[in-house]
């Protein structure tokens, strides 16, 4: 059975350095915040060209602290997505704020030209999902947010690595939220996520923010700092054990990616002239294919019957967040056409760097041949 995804053969590959670097670790004495997580913080915040760069407990803690650091809360609004991820929708609620849906454009990314219909004198920030490992169009969510003086909290837990006119995710916004859940582009084997910000104010926040509002190596603090809260935080530290693990693997992401454009790439050549809605890269961006994600009004048809070649797919997603019981009457849906359209027809192919291409190949075939047996 070819499934949608594995880590399996990665783990074989890397076993015997990420092994070694987690025993160093454990032999260290140090379980937070020492060597290893100082060392990630650093390299990945230099690899993808932002100024600063915290480490946290998950994506999703990523996107609940950034909000919380710009100060949004109760009485305000956030704009994003409802063809997102739960966790996109959770962080915004967990502060209190509304939320405001603007539908997604045939790239299945926040429709730019819709979102200054959904801005009111509440609205606070705009969160921008860069889907499946594409970038939104920032120039105008940038032209937008200065417009009417609106945070920009980019969403990039499926797109560490894509660029925008040459420019990373995640370096344009106030901040950038990445997830290192093992399934993303760079995953660690637990929970992990990180905040990417170009001001130094706010990222001492965030850095706060993530340890109980301790600050921490402050020598002016007449208090023991290690027990001295200067705000109300949460606790969404990486550990030393993930941050090792990630050490290994960072070095290896833009191969990774590669892989994944090439296996993209051998996907669209086969399928190319049928009548499945195919991803396609934007002018001006760089796809990294996190996910390989198609559409065709036969979807749960088209699944049986790869299922019957032993062949799995996942849908990302099934479920626009809108229609969810814990969050259809609390929001305004209004004018969602296309994130209910698409979460009826979209599946994603299996993607991902260890798939060998005769796989890949066959996949393809396969889902071809059904192809064009429809009529």
């Amino acid at each position: 059975m070819i499934k949608p995804w594995s880590y399996t053969e990665e783990y074989r590959e890397l076993r015997s350095k990420i092994l070694k670097n987690v025993d160093k670790t454990l032999k260290s004495g140090n379980i937070f915040f020492g060597n290893e997580l100082d060392k990630f913080e650093k390299i990945f915040a230099k690899k993808n060209n932002f100024k600063y760069g915290v480490a946290v407990g998950s994506g999703t803690d990523a996107l609940y602290l950034s909000l919380l650091a710009l100060d949004i809360g109760y009485g305000d609004e956030v704009i994003t997505v409802s063809n997102t991820a739960i966790p996109t929708v959770s962080a915004i609620k967990s502060t209190g704020a509304s939320i405001k849906f603007v539908d997604v454009d045939e790239n299945y990314l926040i429709d730019v030209k819709k979102i200054e219909k959904k801005i009111s004198n509440k609205t606070k920030a705009i969160i921008p999902v860069h889907l499946y490992g594409q970038s939104c169009d920032m120039s105008k969510i940038l032209s937008i947010a200065k417009k009417y003086n609106l945070k920009i909290i980019e969403d990039c837990a499926q797109a560490q690595g894509a660029k925008f006119k040459n420019r990373y995710v995640g370096s344009f916004g106030n901040t950038g939220c990445f997830s290192f859940y093992p399934t993303k582009i760079l995953g660690g084997y637990g929970d992990g996520g990180f905040i990417s910000t170009s001001s130094f104010p706010l990222y001492k926040k965030i850095k706060r923010l993530r340890f109980y509002g301790i600050e921490q190596n402050d020598k002016k603090n007449k208090y023991n700092n290690k027990y001295y809260a200067n705000e109300h935080g949460t606790n969404s530290r990486i550990s030393e054990l993930q941050a090792a693990i990630l050490n290994i693997k960072l070095p290896r992401v833009n191969s990774f990616i590669n892989k994944r454009r090439t296996i993209a790439k051998t996907y669209l050549k086969i399928l190319k002239n049928t009548n499945l809605t195919l991803p396609r890269e934007k002018l001006n961006c760089k796809h990294v294919f996190h996910l390989f994600v198609v559409y065709h009004p036969k979807r749960d048809l088209i699944i049986k019957k790869l299922k019957k070649n032993k062949i799995l797919v996942n849908i990302n997603y099934p479920h626009p967040i809108h229609k969810m019981r814990a969050y259809r009457k609390l929001y305004d849906s209004k004018d969602l056409s296309n994130t209910e359209k698409f979460s009826k027809g979209i599946f994603s192919l299996p993607l991902y760097p260890q798939l060998k291409m005769n796989k890949v190949v066959q996949i393809a075939k396969i889902l071809r041949k059904i192809l064009l047996n429809f009529k």
